[in-house]
């Protein structure tokens, strides 16, 4: 296994500042080292072998969301009365995202959001408002009902605000939550239902439908959560794609989350969430009437926001348009569907869920992580799963280059076979995805959790020489 928590970036290529130097350096010096780090890390996705993180991956788009960024990188969303451009942006990327999820179709509420600055910050503003409508109905402790494959973000909120968490299991089959199983699981305490469009470990789009119509009868709201897909399916023709409707479009659906920084294509550090109606919205308001400093009131947990991120999350959405974002989910769906056949067509690999965006897959014939080691050094960078092992590859921007699904399909091919040689040895990569044999119990979640605490010490410790 290499060495995770006694490594620091650059050591050997650049000073490492234990405090702050006593003299400032030359801009150009400043930039010239940034660049160098820029371009190296670029590398790294550019070729298209990368899961995620980059969802656009044109550097002429980034370098025009960096101009819009700058104009207004040291402009305050707080201060609306020095900085209007601020109103401009939030309420007009809101509206257009509310159009893209059939905010029109509601006759039952009036739509309204809030610009968070990405999905887990989406999601707890979602359940922060949930929590306040159930206290105000007299429920003691709220509770939040999910299944398991819905975001980590949600076990969060339940943690942050002091609210119950009820994990349903999925159908191993299809990785989708059961509805009826849904229904058993609301009681008197239930304040809100999570649905996924779709979940990050399959890509796959819960029966909303459904999910809404069993909440909708026992008076509880539903949240879809579309983070990290939101902005692909909400441009695919969902009866053509076999997608079934996850937006506002469905009665009980109440409230959407959906990420501007992922398929959305604006930058890091922002996200939206949406609701059915500005009342269950109001309820992430936080004032202060009577503090020394004057009145305090906030629309949400953040205080201080650049501008800049939301003039270039504005940019990025109007120079799409419709038909830029179409014409991308069009071909992302197209890229993922080719990927899904390349590993259809590998024995001893098995597809997971059934994603228009997300190809996710297992192996009952070799270990999965082995597959991943290989990858790994022909310099795919594919995300790891468990219960069950099992890598995946969320397509982007930079899988739509040419070449890139008929190197998957070859490496691919030559991964399997490198895992079928090495039988009953562990693989690298589970020490970091598979943790430890034989199933999870609380002790193994002990030895992870210490494991996870070490890896984020190293990448936030203060450097040493």
């Amino acid at each position: 296994m290499p060495d995770l928590f006694d490594s620091y970036p650059y050591r050997d290529r650049f000073p490492v500042l234990q405090d702050l130097p006593a003299e400032g350096r030359p801009h150009d010096d400043v930039l010239a080292e940034l660049d160098a780090m820029a371009h190296e890390e670029d590398t790294v996705w550019a070729s298209g072998q990368c899961s995620g993180t980059i969802y656009h991956g044109d550097p002429e788009h980034y370098a025009f969301l960096g101009e819009a960024f700058t104009r207004f990188s040291h402009a305050n969303a707080l201060q609306r009365d020095m900085c209007p451009s601020a109103t401009r942006f939030e309420g007009e990327i809101l509206a257009m995202a509310l159009d893209i999820f059939h905010a029109d179709s509601v006759s039952d509420g009036k739509p309204a959001g809030l610009v968070t600055s990405g999905g887990t910050d989406s999601i707890l503003h979602a359940m922060l408002c949930y929590r306040e409508q159930a206290l105000a109905r007299g429920v003691a402790r709220p509770t939040i009902v999910k299944p398991e494959t819905a975001h980590p973000a949600f076990a969060k909120a339940a943690h942050l605000f002091g609210m119950g968490l009820r994990v349903l299991p999925v159908d191993p089959a299809t990785t989708l939550v059961d509805p009826a199983a849904v229904a058993a699981a609301i009681d008197e305490d239930t304040a809100v239902v999570v649905a996924s469009a779709g979940n990050y470990p399959y890509g796959s789009i819960d029966p909303i439908p459904e999910v809404a119509a069993v909440a909708a009868e026992r008076g509880v709201g539903v949240h879809v959560d579309g983070c990290l897909g939101g902005f692909v399916l909400g441009f695919l023709d969902g009866a053509a794609h076999g997608i079934p409707p996850f937006d506002f479009r469905v009665p009980g659906v109440t409230s959407v989350s959906a990420d501007t920084h992922k398929y959305g294509y604006g930058l890091k550090g922002t996200s939206t969430v949406l609701f059915r109606d500005i009342a269950l919205r109001n309820r992430a308001y936080f004032f202060v009437p009577d503090w020394s400093g004057g009145k305090y009131f906030s629309p949400g947990m953040a205080g201080s926001r650049s501008v800049g991120l939301l003039a270039a999350t504005w940019a990025a959405m109007v120079t799409l348009g419709r038909q830029g974002y179409a014409a991308r989910a069009a071909a992302i769906h197209e890229t993922a569907t080719a990927m899904q056949e390349a590993v259809r067509g590998i024995p001893g690999l098995r597809l997971l869920g059934n994603s228009p965006f997300v190809v996710a897959f297992t192996s009952d014939d070799v270990d999965i992580y082995h597959v991943n080691d290989a990858l790994r050094a022909r310099g795919w960078r594919l995300n790891g799963l468990q219960y069950p092992d099992a890598l995946h590859l969320a397509v982007t921007g930079p899988q739509l280059q040419d070449g890139v699904v008929a190197r998957f399909a070859a490496d691919l091919a030559a991964a399997v076979e490198y895992a079928a040689a090495r039988r009953g040895t562990p693989a690298v990569s589970s020490a970091l995805y598979g943790g430890v044999p034989g199933g999870f119990t609380p002790a193994a979640g002990m030895f992870i959790t210490s494991v996870m605490t070490q890896m984020m010490d190293a990448q936030h410790s203060v450097p040493t020489t």
